[in-house]
């Protein structure tokens, strides 16, 4: 189980560090069939979804598979939002192959997809079943994970979010067993993105940098990596969504992405992403869409107990330094929504869908998100419910 330090001894206590095999830089893609021989797999079920099955990095990877001797299948139901029946679609296609293990080659949606597959392929049931910290208690089967955009950090990470169609929410799944084995990271693979997919993953690994970096859970190591992060995706978010062909910009933001994702799977997160889950649920929206929108106000109501990090995270990212701690909090603020909308995203939740009639609901589930748990500031629903209403 995870435990949870007073806040300001987070950084001088006993961390356990956990990263998968990382494969990373250009043309990575074609090492990605020796990485899943090597762990053993013979038939794996290959996940992705249409619109990456229209690039060249489906059929590329399944004629390396072959070639190496391997029996791949595919699975390509996946949806944004990934919900809970493609789960269970996905095991019975596991099943269906007689496979050993899995690739995922795609974004986030994708890669957790693939790790409900593998909690079900392992320990049976529902995958919502799964909701909280470790609750899967049967190791998984090999996963490699290939991500086909820089942000989600679902390659490196921990974590698995699926939706909940019935009560319209996502279910939010964590445990060192869904870190996959192998993380395949080729930044060409984002060339095929579109321009708003490189936003938003873009703005869910600044969301992941500044979390991961206030966090109750935070360390040493989790503090370098998400400053190294949060300048990589300050630097080149907006000239790689101005030209995803830019092979510079690609390998900057898609190692940013990976350094923000070694961050927040070892730090856990906080209010952004627990507020961020609801919405995407109750809305179907765009993960990373919601976070930038929510992020600002979270750094303002975050920085009552900790503008001296977010003061940190500004000089990091070059802002001025003058007018005390939380002013520059609240600048680092502004600065995170003016990055937002150059990248075209919404400045409120409004047109996702959120109501004013929602908050109390979404504020509810945020609360019990288990992202909350590592947030700076002790949450309370009166103050979570002003988040939401700063952001409608």
């Amino acid at each position: 189980m995870l435990s949870i330090p007073p806040r300001g001894q987070g950084l001088h206590r006993l961390t356990k560090f956990q990263t998968p095999e990382i494969l990373f830089g250009p043309g990575a893609l074609a090492q990605a069939a020796n990485a899943v021989a090597a762990l053993g797999v013979e038939r794996p079920l290959v996940v992705a979804d249409r619109n990456l099955a229209r690039t060249p990095w489906l059929e590329r990877l399944l004629d390396d598979l072959r070639r190496r001797g391997l029996q791949p299948a595919t699975y390509l139901d996946v949806t944004p939002n990934p919900r809970s029946s493609e789960v269970i679609a996905g095991r019975e296609a596991y099943a269906d192959h007689g496979a050993d293990g899995l690739v995922a080659l795609g974004g986030g949606s994708v890669i957790d997809t693939a790790k409900g597959v593998a909690v079900l392929a392992a320990n049976g049931g529902d995958i919502l079943e799964y909701e909280g910290i470790d609750k899967a208690a049967v190791s998984l089967p090999p996963l490699v994970a290939i991500p086909s955009t820089a942000g989600s950090g679902a390659d490196v990470s921990q974590f698995c979010i699926i939706n909940d169609t019935e009560r319209r929410t996502k279910v939010t799944i964590v445990g060192r067993t869904l870190v996959p084995n192998v993380a395949v990271i080729d930044p060409e693979l984002v060339s095929t993105a579109p321009p708003e997919v490189i936003a938003q993953a873009g703005m869910d690994a600044l969301t992941h940098c500044v979390e991961a970096f206030v966090s109750l859970a935070r360390g040493r190591l989790t503090d370098a990596l998400a400053v190294d992060a949060l300048t990589g995706v300050w630097t080149n978010l907006e000239r790689l969504v101005q030209s995803p062909d830019d092979a510079d910009a690609a390998s900057e933001m898609s190692l940013a992405a990976t350094r923000a994702g070694m961050a927040f799977t070892n730090a856990i997160l906080g209010a952004a992403h627990a507020m961020s889950h609801p919405v995407g649920g109750y809305c179907d929206a765009p993960h990373g869409t919601v976070n930038s929108v929510l992020l600002p106000h979270v750094v303002r109501y975050n920085a009552e107990v900790c503008a001296d990090d977010f003061a940190v995270l500004a000089g990091a990212v070059g802002l001025s330094d003058t007018g005390g701690d939380r002013t520059v909090a609240d600048r680092l603020a502004d600065e995170i929504g003016g990055l937002a909308e150059r990248v075209g995203m919404p400045s409120t939740l409004s047109p996702l869908g959120v109501r004013a009639g929602d908050l109390e609901l979404l504020t509810e589930r945020a609360l019990a998100d288990s992202c909350m748990m590592t947030n700076p500031r002790r949450p309370e629903a009166v103050g979570i419910l002003d988040v939401y209403r700063a952001a409608l």
